[in-house]
């Protein structure tokens, strides 16, 4: 079973979401999609100070198995990519909701975090996902 923390959101394309105290979010992907795509060899990062809207594509994550983009799951500017990530893209696969985040965004609008799933949600798509 995935690791789902419970005080993160989630987005459908398998992000998470972790609130800041300063209208920031920062953002990585969850365990279970860490996990799906295997050892990561290659993490393309943002580029910082773009300006993104919910569900584009503003990063890549790469593993042995297959290329996955990560999406914005906020619409906002980027405000800081995780650097670590372009010498050791495996802190995704080792600790995906701490040394693993990609990227920080400054969001439009606070309450867009409402429009995504709580942890419970989030179990309840992978549970849907590995059984379909």
């Amino acid at each position: 079973m995935s690791n789902v923390p419970s005080d993160l959101k989630y987005a459908p394309s398998h992000e998470w979401v972790r609130q800041g105290d300063d209208g920031t979010v920062t953002v990585g992907i969850s365990d279970h999609a860490q996990d799906a795509l295997g050892d990561l060899v290659f993490v393309e990062t943002p580029e910082i100070d773009r300006t993104v809207e919910a569900g584009e594509a503003v990063a890549v994550v790469e593993s042995v198995k297959a290329a996955s983009d990560v999406y914005a799951p906020v619409s906002g500017t980027i405000i800081d990519a995780n650097s670590q990530l372009q010498d050791a893209p495996e802190l995704v696969n080792t600790d995906a909701y701490g040394e693993g985040w990609i990227m920080r965004i400054k969001l439009d609008d606070p309450d867009a975090l409402d429009e995504l799933m709580d942890a419970d949600a989030y179990e309840q798509l992978i549970t849907e996902e590995d059984d379909g």
